[in-house]
């Protein structure tokens, strides 16, 4: 079982994906956080459940953002449970 507080739903070959991604990156390795990344091709649930919607952020298991991941906001998300 996981221990990553943030989860990124993502696929091959999307731009907003690349750019959540170094978000979540940034911000995880700053707070001393780990994520998960799933890429939502891989099961036909995730891509209905997502779809259009890549990247897709969850934060303790929450949805949190989708399309574009602002940093401030996952900041404030980590820093305050």
């Amino acid at each position: 079982m996981s221990t990553a507080r943030v989860t990124l739903y993502s696929r091959q070959g999307c731009h907003l994906c690349d750019d959540a991604r170094q978000v979540v990156a940034r911000v995880c390795a700053d707070l001393g956080e780990s994520f998960d990344e799933v890429d939502v091709d891989t099961d036909a649930d995730l891509v209905d459940r997502f779809g259009d919607e890549v990247p897709v952020t969850f934060v303790d298991g929450r949805q949190h953002d989708f399309w574009r991941v602002d940093e401030a906001r996952l900041r404030a998300a980590l820093t305050t449970r």
